[in-house]
């Protein structure tokens, strides 16, 4: 289970794992679900994001309150599957402190002593933490789901999710080498942002990219936006809202005065496509397996496209990981690992010294049974639809 950083509603998958003697890992995917958050809760979360001040007063009460939310979800999954071992929650993010190219620490929110005493089994949370106390990113930790996934695809490709914040993973760099992976800058966290502040009371994003297709990319606006240092910092990287946040873009809209929403979402939305385009172009990729709520957006696709000709755009769901549920599918990829005693990061990724078993265990109602540690981790993943018409 996890929320990402759009914070409108938590993503749910169970997966049944079957692992073979060759290192090939099978996933059925047999319940998915994205319900959304309480009104309230997401509109306490949107009040204390970044940069917005917080009190503890505030974290307490929404590590509670996501933590509920959470635990509602997988008492439906139990009620529902029937037979889960374990519930691995990435919880929501709420801060990932980084300075410069070094990430120092994360927080994700929703306790899951809730989730545990709802749903009466082991949860696995906090999954980002150990790999930044061995020197890495914390992110992007869906990099071990692509690697797995994209190990028996032809040709020189690559993954891409288009989140609030967009990510890429290379299994095989243009130079050769470890598998690469990092978050590139904002895919909507700019144009929702964007999009909130001018209808506070909207649906928070740009439908169907309408409001994209209807406006003019600005060039001043878009250079301007280009020369964030992010952009040009080396990988491993990560970012979120706590740099592309609504106050970010409120600086940079007030150095160009009296565009009209539909120009200013255009060009938030060629910033995204540039600048995927820009690291895709430099990997030498040819087949890009999108994921994320962006690959909604037929505006942000026609961009990217046109960005990259020459380059296949294939949706997630080709792969057996539907486009907006494949992190939930990744974490429950990196809980089933945890649960099995294998590291849950691919190292070269997330910059981390070596990779590590990630995450902490709460009991669930009966006494904490791990089984035996794996001898040896998965090197390739097959994922089939199993849910129930």
């Amino acid at each position: 289970m996890i929320s990402g950083t759009s914070h409108d509603g938590i993503d749910v998958a169970a997966v049944r794992f079957t692992p073979a003697a060759d290192g090939a890992l099978r996933g059925e995917v047999v319940y998915t679900a994205s319900p959304p958050y309480r009104p309230q809760v997401r509109a306490l979360l949107r009040a204390t994001l970044p940069p917005a001040d917080i009190r503890f007063a505030d974290v307490c009460e929404l590590d509670t309150l996501i933590g509920q939310a959470f635990a509602e979800v997988a008492a439906d999954v139990v009620e529902a599957v029937g037979d889960v071992d374990v519930v691995c929650s990435h919880g929501q993010t709420v801060y990932h402190w980084v300075e410069g190219t070094r990430a120092f620490g994360t927080l994700q929110l929703g306790q899951p002593a809730w989730i545990a005493a709802r749903a009466g089994v082991p949860v696995v949370s906090d999954v980002r933490i150990r790999d930044i106390a061995a020197g890495g990113q914390g992110a992007p930790l869906v990099s071990l789901l692509d690697v797995l996934l994209l190990a028996s695809q032809p040709g020189r490709v690559a993954a891409l999710n288009l989140g609030g914040i967009s990510n890429i993973t290379v299994p095989e760099p243009a130079g050769g080498g470890a598998p690469v992976a990092y978050d590139i800058g904002p895919a909507n966290a700019l144009i929702d942002a964007a999009m909130v502040a001018a209808q506070p009371d909207g649906p928070g994003y740009d439908v169907d990219g309408r409001l994209g297709a209807a406006g003019t990319v600005q060039p001043r606006l878009l250079a301007d936006l280009l020369t964030e240092p992010y952009y040009a910092a080396p990988a491993p990287k990560t970012t979120g809202k706590e740099l592309f946040h609504g106050e970010y873009l409120a600086a940079a809209l007030s150095r160009h005065p009296g565009l009209g929403l539909a120009d200013v979402v255009a060009t938030l939305t060629a910033l995204t496509a540039r600048t995927v385009a820009d690291q895709v172009r430099a990997h030498g990729v040819d087949t890009l397996v999108v994921s994320g709520g962006g690959w909604f957006n037929p505006t942000m696709r026609t961009m990217l496209a046109t960005e990259l000709p020459g380059v296949a755009l294939r949706a997630s769901a080709e792969l057996g990981a539907p486009v907006d549920l494949k992190e939930a599918i990744a974490f429950a990829v990196l809980g089933w690992h945890t649960w099995h005693g294998l590291p849950g990061v691919v190292a070269s990724c997330t910059g981390a010294a070596k990779a590590s078993v990630l995450g902490t265990v709460t009991p669930g109602h009966g006494p904490l049974r791990l089984p035996a540690p794996l001898p040896i981790a998965p090197s390739s993943l097959t994922l089939v639809d199993g849910r129930r018409s």
